[in-house]
């Protein structure tokens, strides 16, 4: 009797983890359909690629390294400057995947239809960081190219002491894979901040601040014990050494420790937003 009684919690149990994978698909498959049966999401991927690669190509362009000059041009890095602009366009993209539902109110019906929230914020983050890594690999792979067809001709050669724009350098490969990572982990960044915000002006306001003022006020730091430890906690400051292939003894932190720091802001951010989802009412 004793074994019978407990068979339906012992099928329960078992059935709990195949519900919560079912959940999951189908909170993917449902952030997957948001996005894709609406045109904004696509223009803004596309504008990521097209923004990073204009100003990519444009500052290869614009940088020459005449034959009676030294140059000390950390070239790869130079080649993926668009990246410091299209994260931009992808901080709005985050910040849209979820807060265009609590200014329509489809948030109601996405928790409606999904209760867990934990898991319709994992979907969202999982979904919109997936697509901005693809498109942040497309503008990556064009940005290097543009470095790669450029810079030779303005004087950056390998006679000269440059090392060739090539994805078959391991320095160039990790900077330019990086490079997507830090797009992917700023979507993340972005989509924690929103759901904690649920505001898009003052979310995209939010996340540009972080961009961008945190880089403005380094600069303007004088002890430079103190802007050395600033920079190894700024998110952006930190991330960005991804993309360094020279002077690495010089940075304020290594290249990998840096794109974990940024891993660290963005995890924080979704931690504290997938609180502020479960604890607030819609």
């Amino acid at each position: 009797m004793t074994g019978t009684a407990l068979e339906p919690e012992r099928i329960a149990a078992r059935a709990e983890p195949r519900a919560r994978g079912t959940a999951l698909t189908d909170a993917l498959h449902a952030e997957w359909t948001k996005l894709r049966t609406v045109s904004g999401p696509g223009w803004l991927l596309l504008a990521v690629v097209v923004l990073t690669v204009a100003v990519s190509t444009a500052a290869v362009g614009a940088t020459h390294c005449p034959a009676s000059m030294q140059c000390p041009v950390d070239t790869t890095r130079l080649s993926l400057t668009g990246i410091q602009f299209g994260q931009a366009i992808v901080a709005i993209l985050a910040v849209l995947a979820i807060c265009n539902e609590y200014s329509t109110g489809m948030i109601r019906v996405t928790l409606a239809a999904m209760p867990r929230r934990w898991t319709v914020l994992t979907a969202k983050a999982a979904i919109t960081a997936g697509l901005v890594l693809a498109a942040g690999a497309v503008a990556v792979l064009g940005s290097v190219l543009a470095g790669r067809l450029i810079l030779p001709g303005h004087g950056f050669t390998a006679a000269r002491g440059f090392h060739a724009i090539s994805l078959g350098y391991g320095p160039t490969l990790r900077a330019a894979g990086g490079s997507a990572l830090y797009l992917a982990l700023i979507a993340l960044l972005s989509l924690g901040i929103a759901a904690i915000m649920r505001d898009s002006a003052v979310s995209i306001g939010a996340v540009l601040a972080v961009l961008y003022v945190f880089p403005i006020v380094l600069a303007f730091v004088g002890n430079a014990q103190w802007q050395h430890r600033l920079e190894r906690w700024t998110p952006t400051s930190a991330g960005l050494t991804i993309q360094d292939t020279t002077g690495l003894h010089s940075l304020a932190i290594s290249p990998w420790d840096g794109l974990g720091v940024l891993a660290i802001w963005a995890g924080a951010a979704l931690l504290a937003g997938g609180l502020a989802l479960r604890l607030r009412d819609a």
